[in-house]
């Protein structure tokens, strides 16, 4: 199996999106999506309080599904039950469950509401996933397990360590999903597979699992999401290298019989955290999504796998080492990837340029000049013209990066991403030219 993961824990898309993406990731050679919905599952009764002003309805999470089925994806759900839980524990009701009193990160496996909370979240989202064959229970990066009062109590009585009281909440999580037909999937502690080009050396850690009588492993790679928390553009080379390094891990495991690969997931992280700003936007990932799935199904990364990739997705040509492709392209979300390389490639050089570069405003439009409205206009008219070109350039491209972002996501996400990635650098220049003006 391979598992394309939609994180939508920010940006999550508008279905209509997805009846576009659905088709492509068929054909690019997914078997499956990994859908972590956090905050975009349209939870009932007393865990309304999770739900996003935007969370998709029920009809929109049954869409998702029969949309997964006509092309032949299957949908595993996600649901955090340890760690990553920012979204239940940042809410008063439930901070009582927190493993550390400060931190939203973590459940405290020990308090009583804890466990029957958990089996409420996957109930309701088991309830509408009847046709999944896995769910995935998180439980990768558990920070400050062991730190809460409850938890050095019990290592104190227990003699215990921190890996026993791991292994006693998720088995109790697993036996709360477990049911004919259905397997649970859950996450490593690691991330330095899926954040670093290579994965770990084989042996030791296929060992691990095999001696401990495993029968099955999935692997983590990343498409997108793990090379900075504030990335707007990502490594090609880096994420292709990440496959190609996992895909020797691959052929190392027939050494490991009878451990099997059961799949790998393309991990795609929207954000590094609930809290976290956004980092790639999915739309952007595609290329570098593209040509990790063809390099999996492909088994290496061929001349014949960058053709499909290039025909697949409308390029010409793709510069791995600048991370750059050349052509108009032709997949949901093109215009979003251009607008979006037009802005993370030169719009904070431009302003800089302006601001920081041009003699005539650094010799007569100072800051000093701007406060106490004096200049000569002789010398504000030579770069009057540029400032006003620069401006109109780049709110036209600002006004169509909108619009574009309004089609694939919701208010909120459209919001956060100009404002964080466009306003720090139009704003200064749209002060500039209303002290020209």
């Amino acid at each position: 199996l391979r598992l394309v993961h939609l994180d939508l824990k920010g940006a999550a898309p508008r279905v209509s999106y997805l009846e576009q993406l659905f088709p492509l990731l068929s054909q690019l050679g997914a078997s499956g999506i990994l859908v972590e919905y956090e905050d975009m599952f349209p939870f009932q009764g007393e865990l309304e309080t999770l739900r996003s002003p935007y969370a998709y309805s029920e009809e929109d999470v049954e869409r998702i599904q029969q949309l997964a089925e006509l092309n032949r994806l299957e949908v595993v759900p996600l649901v955090q039950t340890f760690g990553h839980a920012e979204f239940i524990l940042k809410h008063e009701k439930y901070q009582h469950l927190r493993e550390v009193e400060r931190f939203p990160n973590s459940f405290n496996p020990h308090a009583p509401g804890t466990l029957p909370l958990l089996r409420s979240l996957l109930a309701q989202v088991m309830e509408k996933h009847g046709r999944s064959s896995w769910i995935h229970i998180g439980a990768d990066e558990v920070f400050h397990l062991g730190e809460g009062a409850d938890s050095r109590a019990w290592l104190s009585r227990t003699k215990g360590d921190v890996g026993t009281m791991f292994l006693r909440h998720v088995k109790e999580v697993a036996s709360a999903v477990a049911a004919p037909g259905r397997r649970a999937l859950m996450g490593s502690h690691a991330r330095a597979p899926r954040r670093s080009r290579s994965p770990p050396a084989a042996g030791p850690f296929l060992s691990k699992y095999a001696e401990s009588g495993f029968g099955s492993v999935w692997f983590a790679s990343a498409f997108k999401g793990t090379t900075g928390p504030a990335q707007a553009w990502p490594p090609l080379g880096h994420h292709l290298q990440n496959q190609l390094s996992w895909l020797k891990v691959v052929e190392a495991m027939p050494r490991f019989a009878p451990l099997r690969l059961q799949g790998i997931v393309l991990t795609g992280w929207q954000r590094y955290d609930h809290y976290a700003v956004l980092c790639e936007l999915l739309p952007v990932g595609i290329p570098s999504l593209a040509l990790c799935l063809q390099t999996l199904a492909n088994g290496g990364f061929t001349d014949a796998t960058k053709r499909k990739v290039l025909d697949v997705l409308g390029f010409h040509s793709i510069q791995l080492e600048r991370s750059t492709c050349e052509g108009n392209g032709a997949f949901p979300g093109a215009q979003i990837y251009r607008l979006v390389e037009q802005v993370n490639g030169h719009l904070k050089e431009s302003v800089a340029k302006v601001l920081e570069e041009e003699s005539a405003v650094k010799g007569w439009f100072s800051p000093y000049h701007r406060r106490r409205r004096f200049g000569n206009p002789r010398n504000l008219e030579s770069f009057g013209s540029r400032l006003l070109k620069l401006h109109e350039d780049w709110q036209r491209v600002e006004r169509g990066l909108r619009a574009q972002l309004a089609a694939v996501y919701f208010p909120d996400a459209v919001d956060e991403w100009l404002e964080e990635n466009v306003s720090p650098y139009l704003e200064p220049l749209r002060e500039l030219l209303r002290d020209y003006r």
